[in-house]
């Protein structure tokens, strides 16, 4: 191989390499929705990712009888408090709210609803922290229904994924 061939594979493997870790995180949004969530996110070459595990709320209730649903308040007091964990946990390791590209919210059916998931709650808390014109960058979310939590106060648990840019 010339040395002429050497440098111009070099050249571009360095331009190669530039163009896939300049790249952003990308964010497709749902056609033909104002829904909060992203139908995907790709996450280029270079990126790190960060899993965060489960989060509950915290009391909001001190007085209330512990591990009651008084004591953790309705499904969207309790989304707030997660969301606001889950950004203060992120924060500690350098990243934010707009570094989120996954999101698996867990929720418990409400007694007070019948047994049904409160979707309508969870979704005006999350709505405070993404889609806002300050945070536009929409994760790609799952919710599911589950029978019950760790906690028996508790009616949400999210888990994320975050991006870490290099």
């Amino acid at each position: 191989m010339s040395l002429k061939t050497v440098v111009s594979v070099a050249f571009l493997l360095t331009v190669f390499v530039q163009v896939a870790t300049a790249s952003d995180v990308i964010h497709y949004k749902r056609p033909n929705s104002d829904s909060p969530n992203a139908q995907a996110v790709e996450i280029p070459a270079g990126q790190n990712l960060v899993f965060l595990s489960g989060l509950g709320p915290d009391v909001a209730d001190a007085s209330a009888p512990k591990d009651s649903l008084a004591a953790y308040g309705d499904t969207k007091t309790q989304t707030l408090s997660v969301l606001g964990k889950i950004e203060a946990a992120l924060k500690t390791m350098g990243i934010s709210m707009k570094d989120v590209v996954k999101m698996q919210v867990f929720l418990a059916g409400d007694p007070a609803l019948n047994g049904k998931i409160d979707f309508a709650g969870m979704t005006e808390s999350y709505r405070r922290f993404f889609g806002t014109t300050a945070q536009s960058n929409l994760p790609a979310r799952s919710t599911v229904k589950v029978a019950g939590l760790v906690n028996s106060g508790w009616l949400v648990e999210i888990e994320v994924i975050a991006a870490r840019p290099n």
